[in-house]
């Protein structure tokens, strides 16, 4: 897992075609690389929003007490774990119409490798400033962006002619799908918390 997060980062090209190479499955995807690196901008949110706080202006720090912060992190993980299968799904359709016709199973491994860059960004969020946790954000998005570029046509098997629109079509998908996952985990954040570990 670690091999592909630092051949991803150091050397996307080279990794793309090691990862052609292994054919694993969705459920080895999951187990060996989407369930921890999820875990690391919850975790990293965890331990800010309850010991440092979010800094919004000179205004004192808004701590959350561990069990907020918990009841968030969990909803924000489960919705996390379900993007990457939503936008692998996307990526199907939309490739659909070109003639390599990548598998469900291959577009849902590309997806989980593409948000690599995101699940890193969430490392800033041990110290939640609002404008270094946004630019981590759009650092990971722009790198994400240049994965799939990369990864379209050596993974998915669609030209970079074609893989342009993809690309395109892709991210602004997902920065809708980033913007609900946000939207929902403040909505659960400031009134499902309590309630969701309330009912467990």
């Amino acid at each position: 897992m670690l091999a592909h997060v630092w051949g991803l980062m150091a050397h996307p090209n080279r990794e793309w075609k090691q990862i052609q190479s292994e054919r694993e499955t969705i459920t080895h995807l999951y187990a060996h690389h989407v369930l921890l690196m999820a875990a690391v901008p919850v975790i990293c949110a965890f331990i800010g929003t309850t010991t440092v706080g979010w800094h919004i202006g000179d205004t004192r720090p808004i701590l959350l007490t561990p069990l907020d912060a918990l009841g968030a992190g969990i909803a924000f993980y489960i919705i996390i774990l379900a993007a990457v299968s939503l936008m692998g799904y996307v990526i199907h359709r939309m490739a659909r119409r070109y003639s390599s016709h990548p598998s469900l199973r291959r577009c849902v491994i590309f997806a989980g490798y593409v948000a690599t860059p995101m699940f890193l960004a969430g490392l800033v969020a041990v110290y939640p400033l609002i404008w270094l946790c946004l630019l981590a954000g759009i650092i990971g998005l722009c790198y994400s962006a240049y994965l799939l570029y990369l990864g379209i046509p050596a993974f998915l098997g669609i030209s970079h002619e074609e893989g342009f629109i993809v690309t395109g079509a892709t991210l602004g998908i997902g920065v809708l799908v980033l913007e609900a996952m946000l939207a929902v985990t403040v909505l659960v954040w400031g009134y499902g918390a309590r309630w969701l570990l309330g009912s467990v």
